[in-house]
């Protein structure tokens, strides 16, 4: 049991035991291996299921700050799908499972759920980011899909809330009876929201966090062909150099390395057994 931001978390899980689902393991997290669709399918049939799931939609600034923090790593641990969102996880992922992986970002799955959850009758609940990027956004769903419920929307302050504001949110959630929650808080942010409030909050929570602004318009999407070449990276960082160049330099390296020595082994047929499981119960960081 651990603490964060003061408040009790979940007990640590593991995706692949807990689901059943297959799953590819990636520097120690299990990235799911179903494919687009699947993942777009399942995601919709647990909000059908009123159940409370949280998905992260994964990339290589996520699993390193998971590979680096206790908590954060048990956050992810304790979600019911990591998506591969990045490329360099997609490419690991094929490689290591000997056949090609869908790359499951952000905004296309976006695009997915609400075409799914419209024909599903599946209302959504948009939370985070700020007002005026909601309601471009509840613009665009009322155009785009006519007949999807936004059953409510909700920009909290950027401060920690108070324990009073934190279950007022989750009330809301809760009597807007939305199947899916769209979180958009940033990461770390957004995954240890959802992590807090498994079981609290009756909603399937998916991170989706940038691509509330690409699709209200604030942010562009990368090119087809940018993305086919895992060059999003580049193409972001072009746009938010300031913001980005630090977090780029601390991750992508240290990364690739922690890779490249999963993938050694694995070619010189020594299992990758780099559990965070057994990580924090006493064992070396696998890869140091």
């Amino acid at each position: 049991m651990i603490y964060l931001n003061g408040k009790k978390s979940p007990p640590i899980k593991s995706l692949s035991l807990k689901n059943h689902l297959p799953t590819q393991n990636v520097t120690g997290f299990p990235i799911s291996a179903l494919s687009f669709n699947e993942q777009v399918e399942l995601i919709v049939r647990w909000a059908r299921e009123g159940l409370s799931k949280m998905v992260c939609v994964s990339n290589v600034h996520m699993l390193m700050e998971g590979h680096w923090n206790r908590e954060f790593a048990q956050v992810l641990l304790n979600a019911d799908l990591l998506t591969p969102d990045g490329m360099p996880l997609v490419w690991l992922t094929s490689l290591m499972k000997g056949q090609p992986q869908d790359r499951v970002a952000g905004f296309e799955l976006t695009m997915a759920l609400c075409k799914q959850a419209q024909a599903a009758r599946v209302s959504i609940f948009l939370l985070g980011s700020t007002p005026e990027i909601l309601e471009k956004m509840r613009s665009r769903l009322s155009r785009e899909f006519p007949e999807l419920q936004v059953a409510g929307i909700s920009s909290p302050p950027f401060r920690p809330l108070t324990p009073a504001e934190d279950e007022s949110l989750a009330r809301q959630i809760n009597e807007s009876r939305a199947g899916l929650v769209f979180v958009s808080l940033g990461c770390p942010k957004q995954e240890s929201w959802m992590y807090l409030h498994k079981e609290k909050v009756q909603s399937v929570m998916v991170g989706l966090g940038g691509a509330f602004s690409v699709y209200a318009g604030t942010s562009r999407w990368a090119p087809a062909w940018v993305r086919r070449f895992g060059l999003e990276w580049c193409y972001r960082l072009i746009q938010e150099p300031r913001r980005l160049w630090k977090r780029y330099a601390r991750t992508i390296p240290p990364f690739l390395w922690l890779a490249f020595k999963q993938v050694l082994k694995v070619r010189m047929g020594v299992s990758p057994d780099v559990s965070l499981r057994k990580k924090y119960l006493g064992f070396h960081r696998v890869f140091d």
